[in-house]
């Protein structure tokens, strides 16, 4: 084997490798792993001390995200968390009563009803119980 074909060889394997640490973590960002759903409809979203009358929180419901809200009359309501506009991930505004999504500046009322901006669809809601230090919440029965 003469050198130029060895160096030409070395150059091509190394070439390969370098493209294999570029192109796995790509095919790894564009094909995201299977999450799977959650067998549960009901989960333990907080306590009722870790959100304050008009504070909010996320929390994972599956694979998505809920959002649950503590409201200054002291009512708790849960909705999934997703935007209905591209899937970005939405929070309470205290000062509007109203859920909003930074992507685009879109609003929902606290019903889950889409209000204004660029939203086609409005958030599922859930119910929410509170048993003792528990604020559970689940998915409504179909």
């Amino acid at each position: 084997m003469k050198r130029r074909d060895l160096l030409g060889w070395a150059i091509k394997a190394m070439g390969a490798t370098l493209g294999g640490f570029v192109l796995y973590p790509l095919a790894r960002y564009l094909v995201p792993p299977s999450i799977p759903e959650a067998v549960t409809r009901r989960v333990v979203a907080a306590k009722k001390g870790d959100v304050p009358p008009g504070g909010f929180k996320t929390f994972p419901f599956g694979a998505q995200p809920g959002i649950l809200v503590h409201t200054a009359d002291d009512r708790w309501l849960a909705l999934s968390a997703v935007c209905t506009h591209l899937g970005c991930t939405v929070q309470y505004k205290n000062s509007d009563r109203m859920i909003w999504c930074a992507c685009h500046n879109g609003f929902y009322d606290l019903d889950g009803r889409n209000v204004s901006g660029p939203p086609p669809r409005p958030l599922e809601r859930y119910v929410v119980h509170v048993e003792g230090e528990d604020v559970i919440v689940e998915k409504a029965k179909a």
